[in-house]
C-alpha cells in the first residue's frame, strides 16, 4: 500500500520517526510520499529521504497557508531545488480560505505560478483546497500552459465538486481517514470518483481514521483507509491496494 500523502518529517514525529517508517513497512506500506509545506520543510523532508531512498519520495511546493507577502521570495528560493533534489511531485499547493480570506488573491497567484511549474518540470501537482473550489478552478481555467495532472489531495467536496473539477482534466483524489468518520459524506463520494482515480493517503499527523481518530496519524494507518474504501466499493482489501497502487505509481512515476 502507497501512502500518497504524509508528513511525517515534521516535529511531531521528532521521538520516534525511525519507528513510524518501520511501523508503517511492518503494516504493508510499500511507500510514503511526504509532501512539502515550505521552505524550512525542506531539510527535513531531505534528510527522510535520504535515510529511505527505497521507500519515501518528496514533493516541494508552498503550501496556502505558508502565503503571505513574501510569496513571490519564498518561490524564488524554492524553484531551483527542483534542479537538485529528486521529487516527484509540486505540492501542496492550492487555496485555503477555512480560516483566513486575507491572502486569497496572493494564494491563486503562487498557485498559478507552481502550476507552471509542473508544465515546466513535467511533474504532477498535489492539491490542497479547502474552502477554494472556485478560486482553484478559476487558476486552472486562466492557466496558460497545458494542464498538467495532478491529486485533489483529502478530498471532501460533493459530487457535483467531482464533475467540475473533471471538466478541467482527469485528476486523481485522495482518500484518508476521514472516509472513516461516522458522519462522514466521503464513502458517498467514491463511487461517483471510481477506484480508477482514487489515491490512499494518511495526511499524517493529522485526520487519524478510526479506530485511532483523535490519536497522532501515522502512515501504518493505511490499511484502515484501505478497508473502509473497499468495504464501501464491495472491493476486497487486496483489490483496493493493488488499484491505488498502480494510481500512485503512474502519476508520480514511482519505480
Amino acid at each position: 500500500m502507497i501512502d500518497s500523502h504524509s508528513h511525517i518529517y515534521c516535529d511531531a514525529f521528532d521521538d520516534d520517526r525511525e519507528a513510524v517508517v518501520q511501523r508503517a513497512l511492518n503494516a504493508g506500506v510499500s511507500h510514503i510520499i511526504i509532501a512539502g509545506e515550505n521552505l524550512d520543510s525542506v531539510a527535513r523532508q531531505r534528510a527522510l529521504r535520504d535515510a529511505h531512498p527505497d521507500c519515501i519520495s518528496m514533493a516541494l511546493g508552498l503550501h496556502p497557508e505558508e502565503v503571505h507577502d513574501d510569496y513571490q521570495q519564498q518561490l524564488d528560493a524554492l524553484r531551483p531545488l527542483f534542479d537538485t533534489l529528486p521529487c516527484v511531485a509540486v505540492g501542496e499547493i492550492g487555496i485555503d480560505l477555512y480560516w483566513d480570506k486575507t491572502w486569497c488573491e496572493q494564494q491563486m497567484r503562487a498557485l498559478d505560478i507552481q502550476l507552471h511549474w509542473c508544465h515546466e518540470l513535467q511533474l504532477p501537482f498535489i492539491i490542497h483546497c479547502r474552502d477554494g473550489l472556485d478560486q482553484v478552478l478559476d487558476v486552472l481555467d486562466h492557466l496558460d500552459c497545458p494542464m498538467p495532472q495532478g491529486v485533489f489531495h483529502s478530498f471532501t467536496g460533493t459530487p457535483d465538486d467531482v464533475q467540475r473539477i473533471r471538466q478541467r482534466g482527469d485528476f486523481y483524489f485522495g482518500v484518508n481517514g476521514i472516509v472513516t468518520f461516522k458522519k462522514s459524506t466521503v464513502p458517498q463520494l467514491l463511487p461517483v470518483v471510481g477506484i480508477d482515480r482514487l489515491l490512499l493517503e494518511t495526511d499524517s499527523p493529522y485526520l487519524a481514521p478510526v479506530p485511532h481518530r483523535g490519536e497522532r496519524n501515522e502512515s501504518a494507518n493505511i490499511p484502515h483507509i484501505a478497508a473502509a474504501v473497499a468495504a464501501t466499493l464491495g472491493m476486497t482489501v487486496d483489490d483496493v491496494s493493488r488499484i491505488t497502487d498502480d494510481n500512485a505509481r503512474r502519476l508520480f512515476r514511482l519505480l
